[in-house]
């Protein structure tokens, strides 16, 4: 392997199902590339679930380790629960209450004062009164940030990313100011990495904004995708992307009422999701373009093919979806390696990365 190849790793989001495709994935990675599980990488960036991925790997954990805890429904290495994400987040619901009566008590003051009836702009400014008092999120990611927590002290891992064994940067945007932030980077290294991890999950409007210091911060994968160009400004001459939003090309959608034929009948939450997947899939195609065009920086892409896609249909709590998806991400990922190797990707040969096996 090139001992002057810098090589980052970066891990987009993708959910609690995005993240076993990165495991399943990095764990192909490392049992067919001589030297990788023991060199690792120059440098983590993740954002979303992925930064929580990036974070355990920076510390020196082997994905091999998180590929057979997520295996196995009795393995207690990683024991993420459904309470430990979807806690609700009362202060902000008991803050909404209390302003949605107030906004009601004046709204209907208001509206009654008018006679004979109120104007449509009045009634849409009594709406958008309402709409002010509703929650920044509908879930506190506090309960997820006192796991991981709890998870680094068991292991031994540093919250700190000044003591981790290797570079860490986690992403996240500033809500106020709209500026992307690089957690771990100069001027943003203060912070705890579990705090900064949750700041990186903060999806508006699932997730409440993260405080920190006196600022608010929510995920930064609304903006970017990847991030290689923080790879890339750290002199990364090869980043390795590990990409698991694709969007869903599929002449059949799995729903529970049985299959249908569009994505349209799996309903708000997946029309929505689809739109989010091309949205981000077209921003990394863009950074791809811009980044690797140059010739300077390798780049080697791993993500589904299209029509994997369905597998991230399934509820990633079902222990069986979990197990499919881990499963096919080493899978294709071996085979994809196998051909990389043969075909002399320039990726591969610019980090010195060689066989360590043959692929079964």
């Amino acid at each position: 392997m090139s001992a002057a190849a810098r090589i980052a790793l970066c891990l987009p989001g993708g959910g609690a199902t995005g993240a076993m495709f990165q495991i399943g994935a990095l764990a192909a990675l490392e049992d067919a590339l001589s030297g990788l599980a023991e060199r690792g990488f120059d440098l983590y960036v993740g954002t979303n679930s992925g930064a929580s991925v990036a974070a355990v790997l920076a510390a020196g954990q082997p994905p091999a380790r998180m590929y057979r805890a997520f295996l196995d429904p009795a393995d207690q290495y990683f024991p993420l629960e459904r309470k430990h994400i979807l806690k609700m987040d009362l202060d902000a619901w008991r803050r909404t209450l209390v302003s949605a009566w107030q906004a009601l008590r004046h709204g209907t003051s208001s509206l009654l004062s008018r006679a004979p009836a109120p104007s449509p702009a009045v009634l849409w400014e009594e709406l958008d009164r309402f709409y002010d008092t509703l929650p920044s999120g509908l879930f506190s990611l506090d309960a997820y940030e006192r796991f991981l927590e709890d998870f680094f002290v068991r292991r031994g891992i540093p919250n700190t990313f000044h003591g981790m064994p290797k570079p860490l940067r986690v992403m996240a945007h500033d809500l106020d100011s709209a500026e992307q932030i690089a957690f771990g980077g100069e001027g943003f290294d203060h912070v705890s990495v579990t705090r900064a991890c949750i700041a990186s999950m903060a999806v508006a409007p699932f997730f409440s904004p993260v405080r920190i210091a006196d600022r608010w911060y929510i995920d930064a994968g609304s903006a970017q995708v990847s991030h290689l160009d923080v790879a890339a400004s750290e002199g990364a001459d090869v980043i390795v992307v590990v990409n698991p939003m694709v969007p869903v090309r599929a002449e059949t959608v799995p729903t529970g009422h049985g299959l249908k034929g569009s994505v349209r009948d799996k309903g708000l939450m997946w029309v929505m999701n689809q739109s989010i997947r091309i949205g981000m899939h077209r921003q990394l195609q863009e950074s791809l373009l811009r980044i690797a065009g140059g010739g300077a920086t390798k780049i080697l892409l791993i993500e589904p093919d299209p029509t994997d896609a369905l597998l991230f249909m399934h509820n990633p709590a079902s222990f069986a979806a979990r197990r499919k998806i881990l499963e096919h991400a080493y899978r294709t990922t071996r085979a994809k390696v196998a051909e990389w190797l043969a075909a002399g990707h320039p990726a591969l040969e610019r980090a010195g990365f060689t066989r360590k096996k043959e692929i079964d």
